[in-house]
């Protein structure tokens, strides 16, 4: 059992991270102290639980997800509902070039990242309904395992996976729409069907 006065000590390391996560969640500085201050109030009431040697900073981001989950989530009366099953895998990397710039040895992120502003990919991953976007930022932001993220939300390991895919897409199909309106990329063409 952890002790709690290592809990500042331990914990400190992970504020700045925690931060940066409950903005991405909230969109809103106010928001994400208050979420990060009653994350690490339940941190601390749940400290002498934690079994020291094991992943801090997963349990750390599942009371933080818990909680925003719980406090600001609970807002809202009905979530956005998102039909994302007839978008095409690699959508925007086949409509920017990314076959002929992966023959010259780019990845499909190099050569993205050198289309788009930060704000503009920060605009799209604001964008994607909200259970997509939690998977998305855990495991393309903050770098956890789909079997961290599954601790974290609470959700099996395929439905991770599903979220990841979907809100994979819905970003590729957002960020497209970003490089169409600046001249990167072509409208999709129109087919009309006799």
């Amino acid at each position: 059992m952890a002790d709690q006065a290592t809990f500042a000590e331990q914990v400190a390391p992970f504020m700045d991270p925690l931060y940066s996560a409950a903005l991405r969640m909230t969109r809103n500085p106010a928001d994400a102290e208050d979420l990060v201050q009653e994350t690490m109030v339940r941190a601390f009431r749940g400290f002498p639980n934690f079994t020291d040697g094991t992943n801090l900073r997963a349990w750390l981001y599942r009371i933080l997800t818990n909680t925003y989950i719980n406090t600001y989530r609970a807002k809202q009366r009905r979530p956005d509902m998102t039909d994302l099953g007839e978008v095409e895998d690699l959508y925007l990397y086949r409509r920017l070039g990314g076959l002929e710039a992966a023959s010259l040895g780019r990845s499909a992120e190099d050569e993205l990242m050198d289309l788009f502003t930060e704000t503009e990919i920060k605009e799209a991953v604001e964008a994607l309904p909200e259970q997509f976007r939690m998977a998305v930022l855990l495991a393309d932001i903050e770098g956890f395992s789909y079997k961290e993220i599954a601790e974290i939300l609470d959700v099996p390991i395929g439905t991770v996976m599903s979220r990841l895919h979907r809100g994979r897409k819905a970003l590729q199909q957002a960020l497209h729409q970003f490089a169409v309106q600046r001249g990167l990329a072509e409208r999709d063409p129109v087919v009309i069907e006799p």
